[in-house]
């Protein structure tokens, strides 16, 4: 929506919203503002403000189209780590424009209640009292997770209002909510009736730790240094001379559960054994040899032990051939009965006593090191236990299909766009969902058995007795996967499955901006159920963030030492400080290895805001009169087109529909950061603020105009930064005096800056960049010189025609900015004796030093300082030119020292012009 302030029509002023009607607190709040920014004390009270506005709720707006997103819930037991505090910024600063832009926003907020995770900490907890859960029941068990997360739960909520989000707190949701269960149960029990769910004895990957099941994505794979055993299995009777088949395995205690051993067909070592039988060493169980494509001829001895019931592959293995499935471990990776004299004995003491007994009776040929990977839980790290059980599972092939077609045509689009492929290699592959969990916190499986009849039902609504024969029920114990109901959150928070106004209007949501590591957890399943259950995609743009590394460039983690606290950022830095130094860091790359140095800048950033603000504000004046900006000056010309530039890189930074108009990326916040950044402090504060300050202290119509500029200025520059900085800048938006068509009752639902690019000019932009040249330079030689600020020189430009106008129309910025007293534009200028020359906007201007340097002290200062950046540059090339040096130094040493190199060289070039100048 267009400000009227960007029109020259003017209007009385009149403050209006939450804090004062009266002119006289303006102007109290105008000259009373603090010397420093303290963000501990503004930041609350901004955020109150806020809370009591009611700035955060939505509003159906027939005939609008919305803005929404929806929050990736947290865990309950969660508190904010780096990734969050990323990630909520990115989702701020979109709907905090879209909300400015007058579009109706929602951010719906919620958390998720993370089964494993918070069965962990309540078992925890049971434990430090010498309990488990099987002492309380599954009853208490529940009631007490319920008192956790009533106790927990609002953690991370209270630490992004601490950050500023803008979400609806009002409208909070939780993923074990009542009405979410009933939408939990309506999905599970559709997909049971149209046979894309289904219950079957499979290997799934087992925690021992947490005790259930995961899928295949919840599982963490690491190379691990290990060692293959090679193991002697002799025949029960001997095939051409050949006794024994010599097989490798990584896991020599699964051998308890073999039932088969392959072969390839087409291996002409092993074809004749192929139907011989083999005697299992230690157990003497009789097992066939079989022949199978799946066996690679190349790895190990090319003879494969198969133990059905814990690996995948053996399992598909045994299926094929018709062998028994001997699961050997208990729930906790404990030997089973199955195995024999090794029962109860832990996996690995297993494996141990079994190595032993190999080698005692001579079966064992030979240890190898071997690195091979192997899965870890993704909660508890605990390594994963491939174990066949009785799952439930959801037949992902239907689903996946029109998901893949949905981001094939557009409807979803990945920013970057590179993963794309990645989600299209997942989801083509894609296998069957393992969907139960045994834990007794979550969505428990809406399936009920009758032991008397047989009879297995699946139901919405609670039952106690059997549809069939009337006789008692009793209800699955298992729980459903946490991402199973957190698939569904884009539209079982707007109401779904009711067909509500909310989910009518809100429904798809707009962006979705997430991790990486969750795209196929969440991502890709949101899309599925979306399609599946509402018939169309649940978001349009899906934002992949980058991952936040340390330093180092590892993973962050506060267990292992890695982890940077945001609320300790926040505390040093300000919310705001921390927000911006993220978005500063948010480039095109995945991997972001956090610098604090980018929060410090971000620290300094917003004092200079406050300083700048204060200045201005100052400088008003208690008669000030608002009013639209005026370009009476080239400078006014200038700062007004570059706002607009501005204006312009931010709507395409963080604008979909903007950018893609662009034919550039979306979603550029690192862009848009830096560009706000060198705008503020450079062209606004180091310059127009500079060039201003004279016509302030000028006659009263003059410093009216400069006024109003620098104003107007001042509260777009605040609305552009508002999304990433949002507390600071509200702080100070409140103080300024506005015309009554740019005033709101609070910046956070002002208008955003549009309109402003009738005031781009490219020519004043030009002379501003000549000016700026010049200045530049002539402060370069002052610098270099070491001339005294209140010590004006002589400059002499040589310049003619259009270049000599400019030079002439400007000179009054070139005298007030760069200290110069007399100044010649002359076309046909020589250098004179003793000058320093420059070069500026294509033109070549002397400074003469005659009077204002000690020329021969000066000369031998510069020749030591040129003898000692010969000295080590010569060094640093020297070392550049060593082979060795060059074969062995890391990447970044070496680059390091080119660096240096290239301006050593620079800095040498420099003083030999210096001394040449001095010489005359």
């Amino acid at each position: 929506m267009a400000s009227a302030a960007d029109s020259p029509s003017r209007g009385r002023l009149r403050i209006i919203g939450c804090y004062t009607d009266e002119w006289e607190g303006l102007t109290a709040r105008m000259n009373d503002m603090p010397k420093a920014y303290d963000p501990a004390a503004v930041e609350p009270e901004v955020f109150r403000s806020w809370t009591e506005g009611g700035y955060f709720g939505w509003n159906i707006v027939e005939g609008e189209k919305p803005f929404t997103v929806v929050i990736p819930p947290p865990n309950v037991t969660g508190s904010l780590h780096m990734g969050h505090a990323l990630n909520n910024t990115i989702q701020d600063v979109i709907i905090r424009r879209s909300r400015m832009s007058g579009r109706p926003t929602r951010w719906v907020l919620g958390t998720d209640h993370a089964g494993i995770a918070t069965q962990n900490k309540v078992e925890q907890k049971l434990a430090a009292q010498g309990l488990s859960r099987y002492d309380v029941g599954r009853e208490r068990f529940v009631e007490m997770c319920w008192e956790w997360r009533a106790e927990h739960g609002s953690t991370i909520i209270n630490q992004l209002k601490a950050m500023g989000c803008s979400c609806d707190y009002e409208d909070e949701h939780f993923t074990m909510d009542p009405a979410y269960q009933r939408a939990v149960k309506k999905v599970f029990v559709d997909l049971y009736n149209e046979g894309l769910i289904y219950r079957g004895k499979r290997i799934i990957n087992w925690c021992p730790r947490c005790t259930t099941a995961l899928s295949d994505i919840e599982v963490e794979h690491e190379e691990i240094d290990g060692h293959l055993w090679r193991i002697r299995y002799p025949l029960k009777e001997p095939v051409e001379g050949r006794d024994h088949v010599i097989v490798a395995t990584t896991r020599p205690e699964t051998m308890l559960g073999d039932t088969c051993v392959a072969v390839h067909p087409d291996d002409d070592r092993y074809r004749s054994l192929v139907g011989a039988t083999v005697v299992l060493p230690l157990t003497g169980r009789e097992v066939p040899i079989v022949a199978d494509a799946y066996v690679d001829p190349s790895f190990g001895t090319g003879v494969v032990k198969v133990t059905p019931a814990h690996d995948p592959n053996d399992f598909e293995i045994a299926e094929r051939h018709g062998c028994e499935k001997i699961n050997i471990f208990t729930a906790q990776a404990v030997v089973s009965e199955a195995g024999g004299p090794y029962a109860g004995l832990d996996r690995y003491a297993a494996r141990e006593r079994v190595v032993a007994d190999l080698e005692s009776q001579g079966l064992l040929v030979g240890v190898d090191d071997h690195v091979h990977s192997v899965g870890h839980c993704y909660r508890c790290h605990t390594v994963v236990e491939p174990w066949l059980s009785d799952q439930w599972f959801v037949d992902m092939q239907p689903l996946a299909s029109p998901a893949i077609a949905a981001v094939r045509d557009g409807s979803v689009r990945f920013h970057p766009g590179r993963w794309e492929a990645v989600y299209f290699q997942w989801m083509e592959n894609i296998r069957d969902w393992c969907v139960s969990r045994q834990l007794w916190w979550g969505h428990q499986i809406p399936v009920y058995y009758c032991d008397a009849c047989k009879e297995m039902t699946a139901s919405v609504e609670d039952i106690t007795v059997c549809p069939a024969c009337g006789g008692p029920v009793r209800q699955d114990p298992d729980v459903l996967d946490t991402w199973f109901s957190s698939a569904l959150w884009p539209f079982v928070t707007l109401g779904w499955p009711d067909e509500t106004r909310e989910l009518d209007y809100f429904y798809p949501t707009t962006v979705l901006s997430t991790a990486r590591d969750i795209l196929f957890l969440w991502v890709a399943r949101m899309i599925m159920q979306g399609l599946k259950f509402v018939g169309d995609v649940p978001f349009s743009e899906v934002i992949i963030h980058p991952t936040v590394f340390n330093a180092e460039g590892k993973r962050m983690s506060k267990s292992l030492g890695t982890g940077v606290d945001p609320l300790d950022l926040m505390e040093h830095y300000g919310a705001d400080g921390m927000r911006f130094g993220l978005m500063l860091q948010a480039t095109g790359s995945q991997d972001i290895k956090f610098s604090e140095e980018k929060l410090v800048s971000s620290r300094n950033f917003a004092n200079k805001i406050w300083n700048a603000s204060r200045f201005v504000l100052l400088n008003l004046g208690d008669d000030y009169v608002p009013g639209p900006p005026v370009a009476e000056t080239v400078a006014d010309k200038w700062i007004l087109s570059r706002l607009a530039a501005l204006a312009e890189t931010v709507d395409v930074g963080l604008d979909v529909d903007r950018a893609r108009s662009a034919e550039v990326d979306a979603f550029q916040f690192g862009e848009v950061a830096r560009s706000l950044y060198d705008f503020f402090w450079s062209e606004f504060c180091d310059w127009y603020i500079e060039l201003a300050k004279g016509r302030l202290a000028a006659g009263a119509e003059a410093a009216l105009t400069a006024k109003r500029n620098l104003v107007f200025v001042l509260d777009r520059s605040l609305r552009l930064l508002h999304p990433m900085m949002p507390f600071i800048t509200e702080e100070i938006w409140r103080r300024l005096p506005l015309m009554e068509e740019d005033q709101a009752a609070s910046l956070m639902v002002a208008a955003w800056p549009c309109g402003l690019q009738v005031h781009r000019d490219d020519d004043a932009e030009s002379s501003m960049r000549a000016l700026q040249e010049l200045v530049t330079e002539v402060r370069a030689i002052r610098a270099r010189y070491s001339l005294p600020p209140r010590t004006q020189v002589t400059v002499i430009v040589r310049a003619s025609g259009a270049d000599a106008l400019l030079v002439e129309s400007q000179q009054h910025y070139l005298r007030d900015l760069a200290g110069v007293g007399d100044l010649v534009i002359d076309g046909a200028a020589a250098k004179p004796a003793h000058a320093a020359v420059g070069i500026a906007a294509g033109m070549e201007l002397f400074v003469p030093l005659e009077g204002l340097v000690d020329f021969e002290a000066e000369r031998q200062r510069m020749l030591k300082e040129l003898s000692k950046a010969e000295q080590e540059l010569t060094r640093v090339t020297h070392k550049l030119s060593n082979d060795a040096f060059l074969a062995k130094a890391a990447s970044e040493v070496i680059e390091k020292d080119r660096t240096r190199a290239a301006e050593l060289a620079d800095q040498v070039d420099k003083l030999r012009a210096q001394i040449s100048d001095l010489l005359g």
